[in-house]
């Protein structure tokens, strides 16, 4: 009879044990992302960047440009006003009014022009990069890829569970086979010289 209790209690015990074990995440293949080093290194995103900068230097510099006329304008204009008179005055000063709000106006309107082009660029890519993630933690048999930027709640994982510079190597082989060729460079043949 001993023996019987002896028995149950170890079969007891066992089975409670392979029940403790059971809801664990045993079994489970994860990994993780940090993301913003996805956007930080994508070859697609330094593009966009890149283009970004050119077209906000080139329309900052146009901006600076009419600034720096008004600017000289309104000085002049105050010399002027003494000469010419009140009146003259008036209609300068209204005009001067009427560009300094029409520049305003044009630094509105790129600023929206800027962030609806760009801004949506790269609201596209970042869709396409959490789509890249699924498609990859799917074909890589993962049951959770978890990402450690934002508002992460992975603390410490092993370096084993990071797949970022994977998905990294993904995207920018995928970007390069997806980019169009750029035209040659082709350098203008040296002119010969006159004969004389």
């Amino acid at each position: 009879m001993k023996k019987v209790v002896v028995i149950a209690a170890v079969a007891l015990a066992m089975f409670s044990c392979n029940k403790e074990q059971a809801p664990t995440a045993a079994g489970f293949k994860s990994a993780y992302v940090d993301t913003a080093v996805l956007v930080e290194k994508s070859d697609e995103m330094k593009d966009l960047r890149d283009k970004a900068k050119v077209k906000e230097e080139e329309m900052g510099r146009v901006l600076r440009e009419e600034a720096r006329q008004l600017q000289m304008d309104a000085a002049s204009f105050e010399q002027e006003a003494r000469v010419k008179g009140q009146q003259w005055a008036q209609l300068r000063g209204q005009q001067l009014q009427e560009r300094e709000r029409n520049l305003t106006v044009k630094q509105q309107q790129f600023q929206k022009d800027f962030s609806d082009e760009f801004g949506v660029k790269q609201d596209t890519m970042v869709s396409q990069i959490k789509k890249l993630i699924q498609d990859y933690g799917k074909k890589k048999g993962y049951d959770y890829v978890f990402n450690t930027s934002e508002a992460s709640t992975i603390l410490y994982s092993k370096d084993g569970y990071n797949i970022t510079e994977e998905i990294l190597k993904q995207m920018n082989d995928k970007y390069k086979a997806d980019k169009p060729a750029e035209p040659a460079k082709t350098e203008a043949p040296a002119a010969a010289p006159a004969k004389k």
